[in-house]
């Protein structure tokens, strides 16, 4: 193999031959190791997959030959697949397709061996891995392991033989569901109980002595004690599979990402089989999407948002010394609402330390408590909390009309109504009674953290911690300096959003922060258009393209109209040139819609007339319109330094919008499709980054 990735961390393919009992000749048995622990996951790039070509031959070159060959992996990990990293040293097609049609070859040597072959898949095996031990005759999983095919969320497709052998394996159905269906929600893994229910694992053992049972159920095996069944797969569903495949890639991105479209049609091609020419012919397509995908555009956009995600993420830019963190072993929330109970679910899961909830009458707080309550015992039902650690999480959640309960909290948030006054006034209740260390934080989405602060004893203790609804669910956490913030509070406010496993970006308390602004800004474009007189059909598909989760009128509804509106005024307020508030957002907050359809499809009659405007844009208009005022209203937050860098806005993006990888956040795709240069006169990334090199 020619190509060379520099840098590569090698996945060493070592060698054993085993004299097992029960068995007349040598078990060879190949351990993928890269030479770290389980936090470099070992995966394959072209020294990896070397080394595998020639652990073959050694097993191929030993007399007598060997009975049987095992494949397993380091502690904790079989294999993660292919080496991402390196992707940027493909700079050509043949590059690419060298990489594509070398997998093939080596894993097919473990498919194609005419000794029987076993995966002791002993932790997790992703991508590629999950490929290699599909390639084996057999397979044995650890009950700890999970696995998984990630490649349609970066972009990409299963390239090394997945979307062929999978489905003929287990169904096409269920390979819709594993390669399609979970990569696109949000890379859902499968467990090793379910990974055996479906087929792709014959037998679950436990990880304590992984090794050796799969050996004796190995032994089992070529000696005819243990049989190994597999019901026929049925061709006949095929047509309906992939009709619902088409759907769920239609329903997520838009038919935006040409990784998954492409996914979808190799598993169409599927249909043929794996036998002889089938086969090849189904790895010659594998090996055609992967060389086309890799060598464009969106998927180089897809792996700088997976390094964003993996690297930046964890190290946030502007971040002060975590050693100025301030301890925290009790928490105070003020409200006790939707948002507020959320919170205090947070804090306690994560956190293990006393919560107490206040708001203005015993029945909100009661409702709140049993709120966190009622969240903790779903977790203990669905076997994810242990009955004594659900009993004392319960007992660290209590609630109060008194907001003396904080008097010994080390960080107090609220959660309470947006308006400045109230919050104002909810702050100065709290400073009377905590101590001048504790921190105090708000979940305001647009309002002035520093406003907020200024008439207080201590205005440096205060922060802005903007978390997204679901707050279980979105990863992002916005931690907002005030002017008068200082490093303890804003390290202190870094380490408890790690603790609660969020991703943290450090912005600057300007109106509406990030996510909100640009939202806000995006969404404001499009319901403008509506009144010019743009159909509501038509504005609400203009953005399809970009493969956005959620269509504009989708994401109002998710959002709620009086939150929208309320942002909608406070921006307004802020940049009147550039935010304006819609007469039909007014009208659905006066009339209680909480979307302008009544029925799919159909607008509200109560709303029938918001696009009765005489200056019809076209979808190709409206999009370009918002994009491009997304454009110019990153380089004012760039100049106005409301973050760090361009990186910190597709971070934000990716993680508290939902935004697509393939799309690189935002910068990327205005970058390459032009519209950054023609809006503000010059690209927000280098040539070659979140791209194809320069």
């Amino acid at each position: 193999m020619t190509a060379v990735f520099e840098n590569e961390v090698v996945t060493r393919a070592l060698v054993r031959f085993l004299a097992l009992p029960g068995l007349s000749g040598e078990f060879a048995l190949i351990t993928l190791d890269n030479g770290h622990d389980h936090t470099r996951p070992s995966t394959f790039g072209p020294g990896g997959l070397a080394s595998l070509d020639a652990a073959l031959d050694e097993i191929a070159a030993r007399s007598p030959a060997p009975v049987a060959i095992g494949v397993t992996g380091k502690p904790f990990v079989f294999a993660v697949g292919a080496d991402l990293s390196g992707v940027p040293a493909i700079t050509d097609a043949a590059m690419a397709r060298e990489i594509a049609e070398t997998g093939h070859r080596v894993f097919r040597r473990l498919e194609d061996s005419p000794v029987p072959t076993f995966a002791f898949v002993n932790g997790v095996a992703l991508g590629g891995g999950l490929e290699l031990a599909l390639h084996c005759r057999y397979r044995t999983i650890a009950s700890t392991a999970m696995v998984a095919f990630p490649e349609v969320f970066l972009g990409l497709v299963p390239g090394w033989g997945g979307t062929q052998l999978l489905p003929n394996l287990i169904g096409i159905d269920p390979a819709v569901t594993v390669v399609v269906e979970n990569a696109l929600a949000q890379n859902r893994m499968t467990p090793a109980p379910k990974a055996a229910e479906l087929g792709i694992a014959d037998a679950v053992l436990e990880p304590a002595d992984f090794l050796e049972r799969s050996l004796e159920w190995a032994v089992g095996v070529l000696g005819g004690d243990v049989t190994v069944t597999r019901p026929d797969v049925d061709r006949s569903a095929w047509d309906d599979a992939i009709a619902r495949a088409k759907a769920i890639v239609a329903g997520r991105t838009r038919n935006a990402s040409p990784g998954a479209v492409r996914a979808v049609e190799l598993l169409d091609l599927a249909r043929n089989g794996v036998v002889g020419d089938a086969f090849t012919a189904g790895t010659a397509a594998e090996d055609d999407a992967l060389t086309e995908l890799l060598m464009s555009d969106p998927l180089r956009a897809s792996l700088y948002s997976f390094d964003l995600v993996n690297k930046r993420a964890k190290r946030p830019a502007g971040a002060p010394d975590r050693s100025l963190a301030r301890k925290v072993t009790k928490v105070g929330v003020v409200g006790a609402g939707l948002m507020a109970s959320q919170l205090a679910m947070l804090f306690v899961r994560q956190l293990e330390v006393p919560v107490v909830l206040t708001d203005i009458d015993q029945a909100r707080v009661d409702k709140g408590v049993a709120y966190v309550h009622g969240e903790l015992d779903q977790l203990a039902q669905r076997g994810r909390l242990h009955p004594d650690a659900l009993n004392r999480l319960k007992g660290l959640v209590t609630g109060s009309l008194s907001k003396d309960a904080f008097a010994d909290a080390d960080l107090v948030i609220e959660a309470v109504f947006e308006e400045m006054s109230v919050k104002q006034q909810v702050f100065a209740e709290v400073e009377a009674v905590v101590s001048p260390e504790c921190v105090l934080a708000t979940n305001t989405s647009a309002l002035s953290v520093t406003e907020m602060a200024s008439k207080l004893e201590h205005p440096e203790r205060v922060v802005g911690l903007h978390f997204f609804n679901p707050v279980a669910v979105l990863p992002l956490l916005e931690v907002v300096r005030a002017e008068q913030t200082d490093d303890a509070t804003l390290a202190t406010a870094f380490a408890i959003g790690k603790k609660l496993r969020k991703s943290c970006v450090l912005v600057a308390d300007a109106p509406a922060f990030v996510v909100n602004r640009l939202l806000t800004r995006f969404l404001g474009e499009v319901t403008a258009s509506v009144e010019q007189g743009t159909p509501v059909a038509v504005a609400d598909r203009a953005l399809d393209p970009l493969g956005l989760p959620m269509t504009p009128f989708e994401l109002l509804t998710l959002v709620g109209p009086p939150v929208a509106l309320h942002v909608a005024e406070r921006m307004h307020e802020a940049f009147p040139d550039r935010f304006s508030v819609g007469e039909g957002l007014k009208k659905m907050v006066e009339l209680g819609r909480s979307s302008v359809y009544s029925e799919p499809g159909v607008v509200d009659p109560d709303l029938v007339g918001i696009d009765a405007g005489d200056s019809p844009l076209t979808e190709e208009q409206v999009r370009e319109r918002a994009v491009e005022a997304l454009a110019q209203e990153i380089r004012l937050m760039l100049d106005e330094g409301v973050v760090q860098a361009a990186q910190d806005i597709d971070l934000c993006m990716l993680l508290g919008a939902g935004w697509p990888f393939w799309l690189g956040g935002i910068t990327a795709h205005l970058d390459r499709t032009g519209v950054s240069e023609r809006v503000t006169g010059s690209r927000f990334l280098p040539r070659g980054v979140a791209s194809l090199p320069a």
